[in-house]
C-alpha cells in the first residue's frame, strides 16, 4: 500500500484510509481478480472492510487477522485503548507517520497516521460477503486489544473463528496453521 513498505518512499501526508482503500480496489481491477478472498492483518481490517464495500462484485471473503474489524464511521483511533493511541501521536521525523514499534518486524516502515486517524466510509452493506473469518493471536505477552472482538465474534453464527497460538505476526509465530485456515477460507 501506497507510502508502506516497498512502497515507503510515497509516503506524504495526504496517504490515508482511502488511499489504502483505493490502491486494494485498483488491483483487484487491473487484475480483473473475482471471487476473491482478502485478509487484513491488524489495521489491514479496515482496508479489507473499504475494499469490499467499493468492489463487491470482485470480493468473496474476508480473513481478519488479529484485526479491527469496523463499520461505517470507525477508524483505527476509535477502536482502539488509549495505549494504541499513544503509538499513533508518535510519529517519525516526517511528521505524517506513526513510528515502527519494536514489537514489529524488522523489515516494517512508518505507518501513515492519517490513515489510522480517517473514519471508514461504507456506501453500502456487505451482505454479498459469503464468508467471513477471524483469525485471533492468542499469545500476545500482555492483555490482546483484540480480545473483546473475538469474543464478540466467536458468539456470532455468521462468522467462523479461530484461536492461534502466538503473537500478534501469527505470519511469523505460527504459519502453518495460518496458511491452512486461509486456505480453508480462500476454498470455501
Amino acid at each position: 500500500m501506497t507510502g508502506l513498505s516497498e512502497r515507503s518512499h510515497l509516503l506524504h501526508g495526504t496517504v490515508n484510509l482511502d488511499t489504502h482503500i483505493q490502491d486494494v480496489v485498483a488491483t483487484l481491477e487491473g487484475e480483473n481478480l473475482r471471487d476473491v478472498t482478502l485478509v487484513g492483518h491488524s489495521y489491514g481490517g479496515m482496508v479489507i472492510t473499504g475494499a469490499a464495500d467499493r468492489a463487491p462484485d470482485r470480493v468473496r471473503c474476508l480473513v481478519y487477522l488479529d484485526a479491527v474489524v469496523p463499520a461505517h464511521g470507525d477508524s483505527c483511533w476509535s477502536l482502539v485503548s488509549d495505549q494504541e493511541r499513544r503509538w499513533y501521536v508518535d510519529v517519525d521525523e516526517t511528521g505524517c507517520a506513526s513510528r515502527v514499534l519494536p514489537i514489529f518486524d524488522a523489515r516494517a516502515t512508518s505507518h501513515p497516521i492519517a490513515s489510522l486517524l480517517q473514519p471508514l466510509r461504507l456506501t453500502g452493506d456487505l451482505g454479498h460477503i459469503e464468508r467471513r473469518d477471524y483469525v485471533y493471536a492468542a499469545g500476545w505477552a500482555d492483555q490482546s486489544p483484540f480480545t473483546t472482538t473475538y469474543q464478540k465474534l466467536s458468539a456470532d453464527p455468521g462468522w467462523t473463528t479461530h484461536a492461534l497460538p502466538g503473537g500478534h505476526n501469527l505470519m511469523r509465530d505460527n504459519p502453518d496453521e495460518l496458511a491452512a485456515i486461509l486456505d480453508r477460507a480462500a476454498s470455501h
